[in-house]
């Protein structure tokens, strides 16, 4: 009985989505590509990829005076 069901579901999204309105968003034709395209990506990427290194740049002039404490130097203090 299972099997059966699953054969109506891929069946039903079939019939949806043989609808020719479908058609017009297999193509390209409703993204509409400038030469401000590429430039919108870049920045829109661009603090995904400089937002870490900030990060870590921030958090190690932050912990960079912390010594962590060892025992050599609890056993001289």
């Amino acid at each position: 009985m299972n099997h059966l069901s699953l054969k109506f579901t891929v069946l039903i999204i079939a019939l949806v989505f043989s609808n020719s309105v479908f058609a017009a968003t297999d193509t390209y034709r409703w993204l509409h590509v400038t030469i401000d395209t590429p430039w919108a990506i870049f920045i829109f990427l661009l603090p995904m990829v400089l937002l870490p290194v900030v990060l870590m740049a921030g958090l190690y002039w932050r912990f960079s005076g912390n010594k962590t404490k060892t025992p050599d130097n609890i056993k001289n203090k």
